[in-house]
């Protein structure tokens, strides 16, 4: 019996309405299957009621999970209890891809930092084939978007976040990368182990996988797993890896003989040419030739990548400084590689810290700090600090404005005043948006404007 004929014959119970949950009430709203939908903040979508708990006289065989919501939240446990199925989003997508598209192939990226560009820079190497396919998950389109739509794809590349991954069991890749694994949702983990734990076990579910030689914490976690391991990395590559000679990207893992090599692309095609950034190239570069993309293919994706908004998004250069928005830098590992991209930087950061610390960030940055510019719930823990090993960086505090918008403009004519010439005014909070802005894309639009008002 096909999956859609026995999910016809089910009670549904959908949990989260938000980006993944309005693709699923669509799905099944198509597919006329009896459903309700639980949130814990909305209570209509569309004119679809959606419910607090489980409603009266529903009584549902299958909850299928949006990944915001904890494996150990009270209404999933009382679920698990009642005997109902779960499932996340992500393996329901997959059971639906293997009846309705079983031929479509799954490349992931997941990281702590740069799953987005480095994803995206996939999809415009994709493109540049004569494959068809699009980047989905995390970015784009929920994976059950992607799996139905008639546009029959003949490969996804998932950005895939540690939720995402902590509840899949049943989707299996092509190829991974594993970009790198930094202190980031604390709050929703508990631990750095169990987050590291999330993202590692996607080498589970491939068996090849791009990983990055930098970073320590994957080379340790990695060591046990017994898959092809493609490393990346800046240096000169070693035999299968993927690195840098010179100026130019170089492949030794996809190729014919194992003493000789492939130039992958020049760094001129890469843009921004910074450190992290032609990492974020190295990986999506082995992803595309583990899908049997042609080095010239990827070469020429490169070229008409341009990056994603609110990622080192140069807003405006007046008077010799520059104006940057890295709005999307909302962990301290992301937020570091945005300071280490410039000599003198102006920092704006706070927010949300998700439980993660920013010592580390702070240790490693302070050279090229000037000032920082603080606001947000947990602006008090960067404080703190730059005050013990950045002593030397003046640190002033903007409080909450009546809105958003006006507490950038405040922002901004702060750091009009502080910044000179060869500095860098860089929005790159290391926290998440949501204590005063709708999410990221918000705070870096509302800086932006700020900026392009009150900056001439």
């Amino acid at each position: 019996m096909s999956y859609l004929t026995q999910l016809a014959a089910k009670k549904v119970l959908v949990i989260g309405g938000g980006t993944t949950g309005k693709s699923l009430i669509h799905f099944l709203t198509d597919q006329k299957i009896d459903f309700r939908v639980i949130d814990e903040k909305i209570k209509e979508i569309a004119g679809l009621e959606i419910y607090s708990e489980v409603p009266v006289g529903f009584a549902p065989n299958l909850a299928i999970v949006s990944p915001g919501w904890k494996p150990e939240h009270p209404l999933i446990r009382e679920l698990h209890s009642q005997g109902v199925e779960i499932i996340g989003e992500l393996d329901f997508a997959w059971l639906l891809k293997e009846e309705l598209n079983p031929k479509q192939r799954w490349v992931a990226v997941t990281g702590t930092n740069g799953k987005t560009t480095t994803v995206q820079m996939l999809e415009s190497i994709i493109s540049s084939s004569k494959l068809n396919g699009i980047a989905c998950g995390n970015v784009g389109l929920p994976v059950v978007e992607a799996v139905t739509d008639p546009n029959k794809y003949e490969i996804l590349a998932l950005e895939l976040s540690s939720f995402q991954i902590a509840w899949s069991q049943l989707a299996r890749y092509e190829a991974v990368a594993i970009l790198n694994i930094a202190q980031d949702h604390i709050d929703w983990h508990g631990s750095f182990a169990d987050y590291s734990a999330a993202k590692i076990k996607l080498l589970e579910m491939s068996e090849c996988a791009i990983l990055n030689l930098g970073d320590p914490e994957i080379i340790l976690q990695s060591v046990n797993w017994t898959g092809r391991k493609i490393f990346f990395g800046l240096d000169t590559p070693q035999t299968g890896e993927l690195g840098l000679v010179e100026e130019i990207l170089v492949d030794r893992a996809f190729v014919v003989q194992s003493d000789s090599a492939e130039v992958i692309a020049d760094l001129s095609d890469i843009s921004p040419t910074v450190p992290h950034n032609i990492s974020n190239a190295l990986a999506a570069a082995g992803l595309a030739l583990a899908l049997g993309i042609a080095h010239p293919v990827v070469k020429a994706g490169f070229r008409k990548f341009k990056l994603d908004h609110h990622r080192l998004e140069i807003v405006m250069n007046s008077n010799e400084i520059s104006w940057v928005n890295d709005s999307k830098a909302t962990n301290p590992h992301a937020a570091t590689a945005a300071l280490l991209s410039h000599l003198s930087n102006i920092w704006i950061a706070g927010g949300l810290a998700k439980g993660a610390q920013m010592e580390d960030l702070v240790k490693r940055c302070a050279p090229r700090m000037k000032a920082a510019i603080l606001i947000g719930t947990d602006r008090e823990l960067i404080a703190e600090a730059l005050a013990r090993f950045a002593p030397q960086v003046e640190i002033f505090r903007v409080d909450t404005a009546a809105d958003g918008a006006q507490l950038m403009d405040s922002v901004v004519e702060c750091a009009k005043k502080i910044a000179k010439p060869g500095d860098t005014v860089l929005l790159a909070p290391a926290c998440a948006s949501m204590d005063q802005f709708n999410s990221y894309a918000q705070r870096g639009e509302y800086f932006a404007n700020s900026v392009r008002k009150l900056v001439h």
